[in-house]
């Protein structure tokens, strides 16, 4: 049964890039160069009319994996609330405090945004025990993915660690796999598990770096191994 892939979009044509090649969902973001960051209302309000595949939405205002202070968070809240108005699938998002995620943070900027879904980004990598971390993560029934790469370390290493997280996040939460550049890693840890979804980047855009242009015949590409 083919898998589920994501791929990061900035704007308008780049959404419509990914669902011409097969994509499933995109991940909204700007400033991709520095990991995304939260778009502009009117870009997600265009992207979700243009394209009918399942749309979530970065929030985020540093290139950091924290919230720099409570302005920053208020200014979150206020676009929270914004974006949820829209048929939007749900926001990625993700905060770490003294080595720990920071749920409650999390809390605060959705306050106004009950009922939307998150994808827990790699802030996930960052928050010290990855397993105790999946059952905190648990206890906030609006986080249904988690996206990592499998952290630090060797291939076999992080492909270790992938089917551990996998099984401990298993039913409630579904890993959302970065596949980097390697199509091959990518085919490889589909075969084991029926619960990985996948998320690509660089490896949808022509040339493959954060500034290249999501093609659909990569997409179609990326798809067809899946």
């Amino acid at each position: 049964m083919p898998k589920l892939l994501e791929v990061i979009v900035t704007s308008v044509e780049e959404a419509k890039e990914a669902e011409a090649g097969g994509a499933d969902r995109v991940e909204l973001v700007r400033a991709f160069e520095v990991g995304g960051l939260t778009p502009a209302p009117e870009v997600v309000e265009q992207v979700v009319r243009a394209v009918s595949i399942p749309v979530r939405v970065m929030l985020r205002e540093n290139a950091s994996m924290s919230a720099a202070d409570a302005h920053e968070i208020g200014a979150l809240q206020v676009r929270a609330r914004q974006l949820a108005q829209l048929p939007i699938d749900g926001f990625v998002l993700g905060f770490v405090k003294n080595g720990r995620l920071d749920l409650d943070t999390m809390g605060e900027v959705l306050t106004d945004a009950s009922g939307c879904r998150v994808t827990l980004h790699r802030a996930f990598e960052q928050a010290g025990d990855a397993v105790a971390t999946i059952q905190q993560v648990k206890s906030s029934p609006a986080i249904d993915r988690i996206l990592t790469s499998g952290g630090d370390g060797s291939w076999r290493q992080r492909k270790a660690r992938l089917l551990e997280w996998q099984a401990a996040a298993a039913p409630e939460i579904r890993i959302l796999v970065g596949v980097g550049l390697s199509a091959s890693r990518m085919t490889e840890i589909a075969r084991y598990s029926e619960g990985f979804e996948f998320h690509a980047g660089r490896a949808a855009r022509v040339p493959h770096t954060t500034s290249g242009t999501v093609s659909k015949e990569l997409v179609a590409k990326l798809k067809a191994l899946l």
